[in-house]
């Protein structure tokens, strides 16, 4: 049995809005880890490939970067993503009829600000009866295959809580990084008699995890088994449980499980945007909404100042310093 697991993040960048680190784990119950990491992509390839617009209706499992479509093209620029991310879920019998039950089902608590205080009735691009036809698809496969999607999880990071935790470790990397390790932590103890194998895009330019996962995994014995350029892996024991942690760069492309993960956390900061931008929307009808990258949230910034001053929102909970 192999316990196949990935991690990646969503709003790295931005100035407003969420960052996000999605978790996924499969279960292979029928596949000897020595072989290495299984290709999902081939082994679902019934059900799942890699592009949104393909002539068997297969869902597109990528890099969320290559799924979310453009504002202006002629489908909902969610629609990929969100039929994704609720087709796995429906296939572990959870249907999410509002953005509010997507997130308890996937384990995210939101940051207590006006901004993220409404719900949007779910699906917001695909129709509730494509979802189950999907879904149905993809169990039917998924169970030919002995492939389960066990675990999706999402953390989300708040301008606020963001500002405190940089404040506190100097950089926003390391705040990401921290909250890798949470995530890596939680599969650990999910399936701590089965070494999982957990996969990690690359944090930035880094090479070498040895220090960062001996403080993060106090007692755990930890050795290298690699680190060159292309991935970093690690073996760790604690008290008799075992993991091995790969991070690789362009993990998204190469590991399914990280492809998801990347899905969740890009659909879930996509979701929180749409509250946010309601909120403001609500106080002025024609402000148009934003992404929260750089250049355009320094314009919502300048048109929302009139509500933030009659409001008195707190301004370190809705902008990020870095």
């Amino acid at each position: 049995m192999l316990v196949y697991a990935g991690i990646d993040e969503a709003g790295y960048g931005p100035m407003l809005g969420p960052l996000c680190l999605g978790c996924t784990a499969f279960v292979l119950k029928d596949y000897d880890p020595r072989q290495g990491a299984p290709d999902l992509w081939r082994i679902l390839n019934r059900a799942v490939c890699r592009k949104p617009s393909d002539r068997r209706h297969r869902v597109a499992i990528e890099d969320s970067k290559k799924l979310k479509g453009p504002n202006s093209g002629a489908a909902h620029p969610l629609r990929a993503l969100e039929r994704g991310v609720l087709s796995l879920r429906l296939t572990q019998g959870e249907s999410s009829a509002t953005d509010d039950a997507l997130f308890d089902q996937l384990g995210l608590e939101l940051p207590t600000v006006p901004w993220y205080g409404s719900s949007t009735a779910l699906p917001v691009a695909v129709h509730a009866d494509e979802l189950r036809i999907a879904a149905a698809r993809l169990r039917r496969v998924m169970d030919n295959a002995d492939v389960a999607c066990s675990l999706m999880r999402c953390e989300v990071i708040g301008a606020g809580d963001f500002n405190r935790q940089v404040a506190s470790m100097h950089t926003k990397a390391s705040v990401n990084i921290c909250c890798v390790m949470r995530l890596i932590d939680e599969v650990w103890r999910t399936y701590k008699d089965d070494h999982p194998r957990v996969i990690v895009d690359r944090q930035g330019g880094r090479t070498k995890y040895l220090r960062i996962l001996q403080l993060s995994f106090e007692g755990a014995q930890v050795r290298i088994v690699t680190e060159d350029p292309a991935q970093s892996r690690y073996h760790l024991v604690r008290d008799g449980s075992e993991i091995t942690l790969s991070f690789v760069r362009a993990a998204e492309s190469q590991h399914l499980p990280v492809a998801l993960a990347s899905m969740i956390a890009k659909y879930v900061r996509e979701l929180l945007m749409l509250r946010l931008n309601r909120f403001f929307q609500q106080q002025l009808p024609e402000l148009r909404p934003t992404a929260g990258y750089v250049k355009d949230a320094r314009r919502y910034l300048v048109e929302i100042e009139p509500v933030i001053q009659r409001l008195g929102l707190e301004r370190t909970a809705l902008v990020r310093s870095v």
